[in-house]
């Protein structure tokens, strides 16, 4: 994997796609349908479970993600994009 495909705990993520239901992050996960979650909704990395699973923090609650439905949000700083004189 490239740095740019690596996620962390802490990381913010985004939302890139949508699976079929999405599972909650509770000691007895529940199956939820993907609408409770938004494409392009942006969330906090928790941890990370077995089966290759991610727990995310979202607005609506904490869920558990497949990589492949994410994408790591790399900030930019503004000011270094500033033009030179």
């Amino acid at each position: 994997m490239s740095e740019a495909t690596e996620i962390a705990v802490g990381d913010r993520v985004r939302v890139i796609a949508l699976p079929s239901y999405v599972k909650t992050a509770e000691p007895m996960p529940m199956l939820r349908p993907p609408s409770v979650i938004a494409l392009g909704e942006e969330g906090t990395v928790l941890d990370r479970r077995p089966g290759g699973y991610w727990g995310i923090r979202f607005a609506r609650g904490a869920f558990l993600m497949e990589r492949q439905y994410l994408e790591v949000i790399r900030e930019t700083n503004a000011t270094s994009a500033t033009p030179q004189q």
